[in-house]
């Protein structure tokens, strides 16, 4: 293979990962936040008829059990967890945060998920978000847990 082959399919290949990006079906963020984030609609707090004890050991044991996440630190007392996120193939690490509060007599859990590199995530915060609430779902049956479009009960 010639030198001029070679500088052709890498200008193609950079162009169209180019194309690519700018192309791409998710917006150019690296922070989504439930209720915060007006490109994701459906990444909305969840609203559980639940105890914030109950909802908090809920959510810890949601974290321990998502592939790729570890669990980094914990304050009951404050209703945070933090953890990270490591995505499938380069492991890039995104910062988790969960805060559990008692609003309105149910239980509010909201989610922020942030890269620590780029400008952009593809998606990934917005997947984290939603892996982590169908897990936390899971480990809240029996609870009713509602997402709600506009995040208010």
């Amino acid at each position: 293979m010639s030198v001029r082959m070679i500088a052709v399919t890498v200008a193609v290949l950079f162009l169209a990962a180019a194309a690519f990006l700018f192309l791409a079906p998710w917006p150019l963020l690296n922070v989504v936040e439930t209720g915060k984030t007006p490109e994701y609609p459906d990444v909305t707090p969840r609203f559980y008829q639940a105890t914030t004890e109950r909802a908090f050991d809920a959510a810890l044991h949601a974290v321990n059990r998502l592939p790729r996440w570890a669990l980094v630190a914990y304050q009951p007392e404050k209703g945070e967890i933090r953890a990270e996120a490591r995505t499938r193939l380069f492991r890039f690490a995104d910062d988790v945060l969960i805060r559990v509060e008692a609003q309105n007599g149910e239980v509010v859990v909201q989610v922020r998920s942030a890269s620590r590199i780029g400008k952009g995530d593809f998606g990934q915060n917005a997947r984290n978000i939603r892996a982590f609430f169908d897990e936390l779902d899971r480990q809240m049956r029996g609870s009713s847990g509602h997402p709600e479009s506009n995040g208010a009960p």
